[in-house]
Protein backbone atom coordinates (compact mmCIF):
# COMPACT_ATOMS: atom_id res chain seq x y z
CA UNK A 1 0.00 0.00 0.00
CA UNK A 2 3.02 2.48 1.14
CA UNK A 3 4.49 1.24 -2.32
CA UNK A 4 1.29 2.01 -4.10
CA UNK A 5 1.07 5.65 -2.55
CA UNK A 6 4.87 6.48 -3.50
CA UNK A 7 4.08 5.86 -7.13
CA UNK A 8 0.72 7.37 -7.06
CA UNK A 9 2.52 10.92 -5.59
CA UNK A 10 5.81 10.08 -7.92
CA UNK A 11 3.30 9.87 -11.63
CA UNK A 12 1.57 13.20 -9.91
CA UNK A 13 4.69 15.15 -9.92
CA UNK A 14 5.62 14.00 -13.08
CA UNK A 15 2.40 15.40 -14.51
CA UNK A 16 2.66 18.09 -12.66
CA UNK A 17 6.23 18.85 -14.06
CA UNK A 18 5.24 17.93 -18.18
CA UNK A 19 1.68 20.50 -17.14
CA UNK A 20 4.16 23.42 -16.20
CA UNK A 21 6.62 22.57 -18.91
CA UNK A 22 9.14 21.05 -16.62
CA UNK A 23 11.99 18.93 -17.75
CA UNK A 24 14.60 16.58 -17.01
CA UNK A 25 17.26 14.32 -18.91
CA UNK A 26 14.70 10.92 -19.08
CA UNK A 27 12.00 13.53 -19.89
CA UNK A 28 11.84 12.82 -23.69
CA UNK A 29 12.59 9.13 -25.64
CA UNK A 30 14.46 10.12 -28.79
CA UNK A 31 15.53 7.66 -31.69
CA UNK A 32 19.68 7.66 -30.98
CA UNK A 33 21.83 6.75 -28.08
CA UNK A 34 24.48 9.71 -29.23
CA UNK A 35 23.33 12.83 -30.70
CA UNK A 36 25.30 14.68 -32.54
CA UNK A 37 26.43 18.70 -32.13
CA UNK A 38 27.48 20.18 -35.55
CA UNK A 39 30.18 22.42 -35.36
CA UNK A 40 30.78 24.40 -38.40
CA UNK A 41 34.06 25.57 -37.48
CA UNK A 42 38.02 23.39 -36.93
CA UNK A 43 38.83 21.38 -34.13
CA UNK A 44 40.89 22.87 -31.85
CA UNK A 45 39.82 26.64 -32.41
CA UNK A 46 37.99 28.98 -29.46
CA UNK A 47 34.91 28.31 -30.61
CA UNK A 48 34.97 24.32 -30.91
CA UNK A 49 36.63 24.23 -27.13
CA UNK A 50 33.90 26.09 -26.11
CA UNK A 51 31.04 23.87 -26.93
CA UNK A 52 33.47 21.02 -26.05
CA UNK A 53 33.58 21.99 -22.67
CA UNK A 54 29.36 22.37 -22.49
CA UNK A 55 29.34 18.74 -24.26
CA UNK A 56 31.47 17.15 -21.57
CA UNK A 57 30.11 18.53 -18.69
CA UNK A 58 26.25 18.04 -20.15
CA UNK A 59 27.84 13.88 -20.51
CA UNK A 60 29.38 13.83 -17.07
CA UNK A 61 25.94 14.88 -15.63
CA UNK A 62 24.09 12.11 -17.37
CA UNK A 63 22.46 13.44 -20.81
CA UNK A 64 20.36 10.99 -22.81
CA UNK A 65 21.14 10.36 -25.35
CA UNK A 66 25.19 11.34 -24.64
CA UNK A 67 26.34 13.98 -27.06
CA UNK A 68 29.06 14.17 -29.81
CA UNK A 69 30.61 17.44 -31.09
CA UNK A 70 31.27 16.84 -35.35
CA UNK A 71 33.26 19.23 -36.76
CA UNK A 72 31.98 20.33 -40.62
CA UNK A 73 34.25 23.14 -41.15
CA UNK A 74 34.29 25.20 -44.88
CA UNK A 75 32.13 28.07 -46.05
CA UNK A 76 32.40 30.48 -43.31
CA UNK A 77 30.65 27.87 -41.09
CA UNK A 78 27.85 27.98 -43.71
CA UNK A 79 28.89 24.38 -44.56
CA UNK A 80 28.09 22.98 -40.95
CA UNK A 81 24.74 25.52 -41.17
CA UNK A 82 23.51 23.75 -44.34
CA UNK A 83 23.51 20.30 -43.09
CA UNK A 84 22.00 21.28 -39.83
CA UNK A 85 19.52 22.98 -41.32
CA UNK A 86 18.89 19.47 -43.61
CA UNK A 87 18.52 17.31 -40.72
CA UNK A 88 15.58 15.57 -39.05
CA UNK A 89 13.61 17.45 -35.99
CA UNK A 90 14.00 14.28 -34.32
CA UNK A 91 16.56 15.94 -31.47
CA UNK A 92 19.39 13.70 -32.76
CA UNK A 93 21.21 16.55 -33.97
CA UNK A 94 21.78 19.87 -32.54
CA UNK A 95 23.92 22.93 -34.29
CA UNK A 96 26.50 25.27 -32.53
CA UNK A 97 25.83 28.72 -33.72
CA UNK A 98 26.43 32.79 -33.48
CA UNK A 99 25.79 36.13 -35.38
CA UNK A 100 27.75 34.43 -38.25
CA UNK A 101 24.19 33.48 -39.00
CA UNK A 102 23.15 36.65 -39.68
CA UNK A 103 26.15 38.48 -41.53
CA UNK A 104 26.34 35.42 -43.98
CA UNK A 105 22.82 36.03 -44.69
CA UNK A 106 23.08 39.36 -44.78
CA UNK A 107 25.76 39.40 -46.90
CA UNK A 108 24.47 37.14 -49.22
CA UNK A 109 26.62 34.00 -48.73
CA UNK A 110 23.37 32.01 -47.72
CA UNK A 111 19.59 31.78 -48.58
CA UNK A 112 19.01 31.45 -44.30
CA UNK A 113 19.33 32.79 -41.36
CA UNK A 114 18.73 31.97 -38.05
CA UNK A 115 14.99 31.53 -37.92
CA UNK A 116 16.12 28.28 -40.21
CA UNK A 117 15.97 26.66 -36.90
CA UNK A 118 14.45 26.49 -33.21
CA UNK A 119 16.46 28.49 -30.63
CA UNK A 120 17.59 26.08 -27.79
CA UNK A 121 19.96 28.39 -25.58
CA UNK A 122 22.33 30.73 -25.59
CA UNK A 123 25.63 30.34 -23.67
CA UNK A 124 28.40 32.39 -23.82
CA UNK A 125 29.79 35.76 -24.62
CA UNK A 126 33.10 36.48 -25.77
CA UNK A 127 33.63 40.37 -26.21
CA UNK A 128 35.76 41.98 -28.72
CA UNK A 129 38.80 44.35 -28.67
CA UNK A 130 39.66 46.84 -30.57
CA UNK A 131 43.27 46.19 -31.29
CA UNK A 132 45.82 48.13 -33.36
CA UNK A 133 49.91 47.31 -34.74
CA UNK A 134 51.80 49.25 -31.80
CA UNK A 135 52.76 51.74 -34.23
CA UNK A 136 49.71 53.63 -35.08
CA UNK A 137 49.62 57.09 -33.61
CA UNK A 138 46.36 56.88 -31.41
CA UNK A 139 45.72 54.49 -27.88
CA UNK A 140 42.47 54.48 -27.60
CA UNK A 141 39.06 54.70 -29.60
CA UNK A 142 38.46 58.78 -29.34
CA UNK A 143 41.96 59.16 -31.07
CA UNK A 144 40.82 56.27 -33.49
CA UNK A 145 37.94 58.39 -34.51
CA UNK A 146 39.10 61.82 -34.71
CA UNK A 147 41.81 59.81 -37.04
CA UNK A 148 39.71 58.16 -38.97
CA UNK A 149 37.67 61.43 -39.74
CA UNK A 150 40.57 62.91 -40.82
CA UNK A 151 40.83 60.45 -42.78
CA UNK A 152 38.16 59.06 -44.05
CA UNK A 153 38.08 55.20 -45.61
CA UNK A 154 41.83 54.74 -45.15
CA UNK A 155 42.71 53.21 -41.88
CA UNK A 156 42.72 49.97 -42.18
CA UNK A 157 40.99 47.46 -40.70
CA UNK A 158 41.40 43.44 -41.19
CA UNK A 159 38.18 41.23 -40.41
CA UNK A 160 36.81 38.35 -42.16
CA UNK A 161 34.58 39.96 -44.78
CA UNK A 162 31.06 38.72 -43.89
CA UNK A 163 32.24 37.67 -40.59
CA UNK A 164 31.79 38.85 -36.98
CA UNK A 165 34.83 39.99 -36.93
CA UNK A 166 34.18 42.79 -40.17
CA UNK A 167 30.70 43.40 -38.36
CA UNK A 168 32.05 44.79 -35.63
CA UNK A 169 33.89 48.12 -37.13
CA UNK A 170 30.45 48.52 -39.12
CA UNK A 171 28.80 48.97 -35.52
CA UNK A 172 31.65 51.32 -34.38
CA UNK A 173 31.23 53.10 -37.85
CA UNK A 174 27.57 53.30 -37.58
CA UNK A 175 28.21 54.57 -33.06
CA UNK A 176 30.66 56.81 -34.16
CA UNK A 177 30.26 58.30 -37.57
CA UNK A 178 33.48 56.98 -39.31
CA UNK A 179 34.66 54.95 -42.43
CA UNK A 180 37.48 52.34 -42.56
CA UNK A 181 38.82 50.44 -45.31
CA UNK A 182 38.04 46.77 -44.68
CA UNK A 183 40.28 44.21 -45.90
CA UNK A 184 39.60 40.13 -45.51
CA UNK A 185 41.56 37.72 -43.40
CA UNK A 186 40.42 34.18 -43.06
CA UNK A 187 40.50 34.08 -39.71
CA UNK A 188 41.57 35.30 -36.07
CA UNK A 189 44.73 33.81 -36.49
CA UNK A 190 45.67 35.24 -39.63
CA UNK A 191 44.08 38.61 -38.90
CA UNK A 192 46.63 38.37 -35.57
CA UNK A 193 49.71 37.93 -37.64
CA UNK A 194 48.65 40.63 -39.70
CA UNK A 195 48.38 43.08 -36.96
CA UNK A 196 51.79 42.00 -35.17
CA UNK A 197 53.35 42.26 -38.93
CA UNK A 198 51.99 45.68 -38.71
CA UNK A 199 50.67 45.17 -42.26
CA UNK A 200 47.34 46.70 -41.05
CA UNK A 201 46.71 49.09 -38.45
CA UNK A 202 43.18 47.47 -37.08
CA UNK A 203 42.00 44.22 -36.32
CA UNK A 204 39.03 42.64 -34.15
CA UNK A 205 41.07 40.71 -31.42
CA UNK A 206 39.77 38.52 -28.10
CA UNK A 207 41.39 38.54 -24.51
CA UNK A 208 42.69 34.58 -24.61
CA UNK A 209 44.38 35.07 -28.00
CA UNK A 210 45.88 38.71 -27.67
CA UNK A 211 46.66 39.13 -24.12
CA UNK A 212 50.29 38.13 -23.76
CA UNK A 213 50.68 40.78 -27.35
CA UNK A 214 48.89 43.42 -24.84
CA UNK A 215 51.21 43.12 -21.96
CA UNK A 216 54.12 43.01 -23.87
CA UNK A 217 53.16 46.16 -25.74
CA UNK A 218 53.11 44.14 -29.35
CA UNK A 219 49.19 44.85 -29.92
CA UNK A 220 47.86 48.24 -28.59
CA UNK A 221 44.34 47.43 -27.64
CA UNK A 222 41.73 50.79 -27.94
CA UNK A 223 38.60 49.31 -26.17
CA UNK A 224 36.79 46.47 -25.12
CA UNK A 225 33.06 45.88 -25.98
CA UNK A 226 31.97 45.14 -22.29
CA UNK A 227 29.98 47.14 -19.99
CA UNK A 228 32.58 47.06 -17.61
CA UNK A 229 36.25 46.75 -17.88
CA UNK A 230 38.02 43.67 -17.84
CA UNK A 231 40.21 42.64 -14.62
CA UNK A 232 43.47 41.11 -16.52
CA UNK A 233 43.45 44.53 -18.93
CA UNK A 234 42.13 46.62 -16.02
CA UNK A 235 43.22 49.84 -18.14
CA UNK A 236 41.47 49.26 -21.20
CA UNK A 237 38.81 51.38 -20.88
CA UNK A 238 35.17 49.99 -22.36
CA UNK A 239 34.30 51.29 -25.85
CA UNK A 240 31.05 52.83 -23.90
CA UNK A 241 32.97 54.97 -21.42
CA UNK A 242 34.61 56.49 -24.14
CA UNK A 243 31.20 57.64 -25.57
CA UNK A 244 30.27 54.96 -27.96
CA UNK A 245 26.75 53.40 -27.43
CA UNK A 246 28.08 49.64 -28.62
CA UNK A 247 28.09 46.92 -25.95
CA UNK A 248 28.94 43.55 -28.45
CA UNK A 249 30.69 39.84 -28.07
CA UNK A 250 30.22 37.55 -30.00
CA UNK A 251 27.27 35.41 -28.86
CA UNK A 252 27.79 31.60 -28.50
CA UNK A 253 24.39 28.83 -28.39
CA UNK A 254 22.59 25.88 -29.50
CA UNK A 255 19.55 25.31 -32.42
CA UNK A 256 17.88 22.68 -33.82
CA UNK A 257 16.80 22.02 -36.90
CA UNK A 258 13.70 23.69 -37.62
CA UNK A 259 10.10 22.00 -36.60
CA UNK A 260 11.62 20.16 -33.57
CA UNK A 261 9.34 19.35 -30.81
CA UNK A 262 8.51 21.97 -27.82
CA UNK A 263 9.17 19.06 -25.31
CA UNK A 264 12.95 18.11 -27.05
CA UNK A 265 13.72 22.11 -27.39
CA UNK A 266 12.73 22.39 -23.28
CA UNK A 267 14.98 18.89 -22.85
CA UNK A 268 18.10 20.22 -24.05
CA UNK A 269 17.38 23.58 -22.53
CA UNK A 270 17.35 22.05 -19.36
CA UNK A 271 21.10 20.35 -20.24
CA UNK A 272 22.62 23.50 -20.98
CA UNK A 273 21.08 25.54 -18.10
CA UNK A 274 22.41 22.70 -15.86
CA UNK A 275 25.95 23.27 -17.57
CA UNK A 276 26.25 26.58 -17.69
CA UNK A 277 25.50 26.63 -13.61
CA UNK A 278 28.72 23.75 -13.12
CA UNK A 279 31.83 25.65 -11.82
CA UNK A 280 33.64 23.55 -13.63
CA UNK A 281 32.47 25.19 -17.41
CA UNK A 282 31.85 28.83 -15.72
CA UNK A 283 35.64 28.65 -14.70
CA UNK A 284 37.32 27.28 -18.35
CA UNK A 285 34.84 29.68 -19.46
CA UNK A 286 36.47 32.88 -17.35
CA UNK A 287 40.07 31.56 -18.34
CA UNK A 288 39.32 32.05 -21.76
CA UNK A 289 37.76 35.58 -21.40
CA UNK A 290 34.25 34.98 -22.32
CA UNK A 291 31.53 34.84 -19.73
CA UNK A 292 28.62 32.09 -19.58
CA UNK A 293 25.31 34.05 -20.20
CA UNK A 294 22.52 31.50 -20.41
CA UNK A 295 19.08 32.00 -22.25
CA UNK A 296 16.35 29.82 -22.55
CA UNK A 297 14.68 29.30 -25.89
CA UNK A 298 12.00 32.27 -25.79
CA UNK A 299 14.16 34.77 -24.62
CA UNK A 300 16.87 33.41 -27.06
CA UNK A 301 14.39 33.81 -30.22
CA UNK A 302 13.85 37.22 -28.92
CA UNK A 303 17.49 37.71 -29.03
CA UNK A 304 18.07 37.05 -32.36
CA UNK A 305 14.90 38.58 -33.72
CA UNK A 306 16.41 41.98 -31.88
CA UNK A 307 19.48 41.48 -33.25
CA UNK A 308 19.05 40.81 -36.85
CA UNK A 309 16.72 44.00 -37.34
CA UNK A 310 19.54 46.24 -36.21
CA UNK A 311 21.94 44.56 -38.00
CA UNK A 312 19.93 44.26 -41.10
CA UNK A 313 19.86 48.43 -40.70
CA UNK A 314 23.64 48.71 -40.09
CA UNK A 315 24.24 46.36 -43.39
CA UNK A 316 22.50 48.34 -45.63
CA UNK A 317 23.89 51.60 -44.65
CA UNK A 318 26.94 49.94 -45.15
CA UNK A 319 26.51 48.62 -48.21
CA UNK A 320 26.94 45.24 -48.03
CA UNK A 321 22.96 44.16 -47.80
CA UNK A 322 22.03 41.44 -50.23
CA UNK A 323 19.66 39.18 -48.85
CA UNK A 324 17.19 37.76 -51.42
Amino acid sequence: MFRAKVWMAGAALAALALATGGTTAQAVDLPCRTAKLIVPWGAGGGTDVIFRTFVESMNKQGAKPQLQVVNITGQGGNKGAKEARAAKADGCTLFAIHQSALTSYLSGRVDFTWDAFEPVALLTRTPAIFGANPDVPYDDLNELVAAAKENPGEIIAGGTLGSTSHFVFLLLEDAAGVKFKHVSYDGTRQRMTALLAKNIELGEINLASAKKYIATGELKALGITTEERNSEIADVKTVKEQGYDLIFGTDRGIMLPKGTPKEVIDHYAALLKKAAEDPAVVEAMTAKGTSVNYMGPDDYRGYFADTFAKWKRIAIEAGMHKEG
